[in-house]
């Protein structure tokens, strides 16, 4: 597959290359997750003129434990420097409104791209190799469209179209793996798992995809080929926890949870700065 994403660090945010898109494009609201209301498209009171956060060290102390859990999945450089060609909102403002909404979509764009290339490099999807590789080519493509040629994609129906074969290949990767001893019946696609006590379940093999996780204790549990896409992790303490094998697990929901030095994370992703020794 030829392409200009791989290997896996351009789905990964630079900061250094992007003009603090995430800090002026998003809106937020005074809550546990954020310091102060900010409508989308203005700047963060935080944002320094070189583009920099003048609280980054020190984020989660001052009240903005949000800006820790988010991800662009390197949307905000791919914006910045390809395709506005490394022009900014400041250099040119008239430029904010396009360059914001255009923002929001190729971040969708990437994620689709992290997860069809996560896709890829499962042994038990290679029957459906020619099915993912021109969805990942097709995606690609319309992030290197021109800012108006992304504004006129419908990226919800593009990724509408993506969803059954991402499906496909968590079916084929969790065939076959069984986990040992019960789980609770709750435990199933979408399901309410908030506040759940499911520490030390094995729960390996199931689909948790869309489930509402928020706060569960899964302190010690195994997630072997435990399909993740969309799980919400706020708060679920993963202390101990071994998410080595997980599928479509993202460093947003990382970030989001709790865990500890004993948590076993994918290589492609990185332990969270605020979790504890463990």
């Amino acid at each position: 597959m030829t392409s200009q994403l791989l290997p896996g660090s351009s789905l990964a945010a630079d900061c250094a290359n992007c003009a603090a898109l995430c800090c002026v494009a998003l809106a937020f609201a005074r809550s546990a997750d954020f310091g102060h209301d900010k409508p989308a498209g203005d700047p963060c009171g935080n944002l320094a003129d070189d583009f920099r956060c003048q609280i980054h060290p020190k984020l989660r102390d001052r009240g903005y434990k949000g800006c820790t859990v988010f991800d662009c999945f390197g949307a905000g450089q791919r914006v910045t420097q390809v395709t506005f060609g490394g022009v900014s909102w400041r250099d040119d403002p008239a430029s904010r409104p396009v360059m914001f909404a255009v923002f929001q979509m190729v971040r969708q764009l990437h994620e689709l791209l992290w997860y069809l290339r996560e896709a890829l490099e499962l042994p038990s999807t290679r029957s459906l190799h020619g099915e993912l590789t021109d969805a990942f080519e097709r995606t690609e493509r319309i992030t290197l469209l021109g800012a108006e040629e992304i504004q006129q994609t419908d990226v919800a129906a593009h990724r509408a179209g993506i969803a059954d074969l991402l499906g496909r290949a968590s079916d084929r990767a969790r065939a076959g793996i069984r986990p040992i001893g019960r789980v609770p019946k709750r435990v199933a696609p979408g399901g309410d798992l908030l506040g759940a006590k499911l520490a030390g379940v094995d729960l390996s093999g199931r689909s948790l995809r869309g489930a509402y996780l928020i706060a569960a204790d899964l302190a010690g549990a195994r997630l072997r080929m435990t399909d993740l896409i969309g799980a919400d992790l706020r708060d679920a303490n993963l202390s101990g926890a071994d998410l080595s094998e997980a599928l479509f697990l993202t460093q947003a929901q990382v970030n989001s949870a709790r865990g500890d030095t004993r948590t076993q994370l994918p290589r492609r992703l990185t332990r969270p700065a605020h979790w504890t020794a463990g």
